[in-house]
């Protein structure tokens, strides 16, 4: 992994943790839980899955295996950047991900997170193999090698924090109407 790589996977990294710490902003213990509407789900309920996520792909990033030398898909690396945390293209989540009750509280599911990702980074930051030429399968999108794995990361919070948002604009409008 270059020096180059790491620093922009590192930085968007951050930029998704800071995404959704700001969408979190304000957010109490009360209304994680409360859900906006049948079938959605609570502010609670993303953090779970976003913490179950992170530990889900680091594991896979883990048990990845050698491929037939680096393939760069720069293609693919930009869009998963770029399209990342848009959420018009709603997609279900993986059985494995889905939200169970796994924290009781919005700062255990947090706390959660937070290890997760500071294992990533640590993770990052070590590295000195080629995560180009390690591949892992996606259980949405298929095969994707270990450096496209780290920019799903990077970029699943923010796609989150956008929920979030969403959450908290429907629980107030159901308020105020």
């Amino acid at each position: 992994m270059t020096e180059q790589d790491k620093q922009v996977i590192l930085a968007s990294l951050e930029k998704g943790s800071a995404e959704l710490y700001a969408a979190l902003e304000g957010v109490t213990e009360e209304l994680a839980e409360r859900v906006p509407g049948v079938g959605g789900w609570s502010v609670l309920q993303c953090v779970e899955h976003v913490a179950t996520v992170e530990a889900v792909l680091f594991s896979l990033i883990q048990g990845a295996q050698p491929a037939d030398g680096a393939t760069v898909h720069a293609q693919r690396e930009a869009m998963i950047l770029a399209r990342g945390a848009d959420r018009t293209n709603k997609r279900e989540s993986p059985e494995a991900a889905l939200p169970q009750g796994r924290f009781a509280t919005l700062q255990e599911a947090l706390k959660s997170f937070q290890a997760s990702r500071a294992r990533t980074v640590e993770f990052i930051r070590a590295n000195e193999e080629d995560l180009r030429a390690r591949v892992a399968v996606h259980p949405l999108m298929g095969p994707l090698n270990c450096h496209e794995f780290l920019l799903l990361m990077a970029v699943h919070p923010a796609r989150h924090a956008r929920q979030i948002e969403e959450i908290q604009q429907s629980l107030c409008s159901v308020h105020s109407g």
